[in-house]
């Protein structure tokens, strides 16, 4: 294994100007993230200037076997933390021959609405919060848990220390850190409620980026799970009963909302969204109707609601933003397994521009 180990962390630099490339993109069922890998001549830093590349959409559900090609369209460059070096992973987006998005492409719209010009002056920053559940590979089952049994009720796992409660902390540990070497900006990280579960946050970041970084960071955990020999899920409900569900809060604000007087904006942003609660509800994620039942510290999926320091509201606004008058909110309707450029794109298109 050792000499295994010594050929994975081969440092290419010494020996060639050529890079690796992963390219990273969405399949078909719009959580299933794909990726492979090509040989460059020499550093890239600017995706503009990397290649478009195929894949075979009827082997990923995106495209019929008699035309199947499926283009890769460059969109965002980050450090490689597996290869090292110059290596880069590369978040891609899919086109068809004649250039046109596929349907699961779901960035294309996404960069439109960022591109608004009134959308762009706001310059919206957005910092989710992406919960998810460590399982045991084989087991749809979380780590740590007995097979077919339960471990001690909910209390003492949110933020806590010790082998009984911390469990899965080494991956979460890795991941943190090549998240930041990667660039992207995380945030912080912590165990939630439910054992085997964790959380990690990413911003603030602007427009299009929170995209392309959460769905990178989401790529770095599962690589990372699949050297460690565990499952990672982002359903929103992975364990039935009185258990916490996992979600991805979207923390939200525009520039004038975190100007002087910028409460004011923020209520009347929140107004627009209970206006198009149902058409973001349908929007956030598969089976959000497990997870938002009133309970475990979320809002009925049917009923809008909103509060300070609410976290049982639909929409919370924080004490600070109240206190000084200006901020940002939290949407915490959006399931663990949102996409995250639909939700982003949608907040800022029904806050700004509807």
């Amino acid at each position: 294994m050792s000499l295994l180990s010594d050929l994975v962390n081969l440092n290419l630099s010494d020996t060639t100007k050529q890079i690796i490339a992963e390219y990273i993109w969405i399949g078909g069922s719009g959580m299933d993230i794909r990726s492979k890998a090509r040989t460059l001549p020499g550093p890239v830093t600017d995706p503009s200037k990397l290649p478009k590349w195929n894949y075979d959409g009827s082997s990923t559900g995106q495209a019929a076997g008699d035309d199947s090609e499926v283009i890769l369209y460059p969109q965002a460059i980050f450090r490689d933390p597996f290869r090292r070096g110059n290596n880069i992973l590369v978040m891609c987006d899919a086109y068809t021959p004649a250039g046109n998005p596929i349907p699961t492409n779901k960035r294309h719209n996404a960069a439109k609405i960022f591109s608004n010009s009134k959308v762009a002056s706001e310059e919206p920053w957005y910092g989710i919060e992406q919960e998810y559940t460590l399982m045991q590979k084989g087991v749809n089952w979380p780590i740590g848990w007995p097979v077919g049994g339960f471990p001690g009720p909910q209390g003492p796992y949110y933020c806590g220390v010790g082998a009984d409660k911390a469990i899965g902390r080494d991956i979460v540990d890795a991941h943190y850190k090549a998240c930041l070497y990667a660039g992207i900006s995380i945030s912080g990280v912590n165990g939630e409620v439910m054992p085997g579960q964790w959380e990690f946050q990413v911003g603030p970041v602007e427009g299009i980026s929170a995209g392309d970084q959460v769905w990178i960071a989401r790529f770095l955990l599962e690589r990372i799970t699949e050297i460690s020999g565990v499952n990672v899920s982002f359903d929103p409900k992975p364990v039935p009963g009185d258990w916490n569900g996992a979600g991805a809060h979207c923390n939200y604000s525009t520039k004038t909302m975190r100007n002087t007087g910028g409460l004011a904006v923020i209520k009347k942003a929140i107004e627009k969204l209970q206006v198009k609660h149902k058409q973001h509800i349908a929007a956030y994620g598969e089976g959000n109707e497990r997870r938002l039942t009133g309970k475990h510290e979320t809002a009925d999926i049917n009923t809008f609601s909103w509060g300070v320091a609410n976290r049982g509201a639909s929409v919370r606004v924080g004490r600070d933003t109240e206190k000084e008058g200006k901020g940002y909110f939290e949407d915490r309707r959006p399931a663990s397994n949102m996409d995250p450029y639909v939700v982003t794109s949608m907040i800022a298109e029904t806050t700004i521009l509807g």
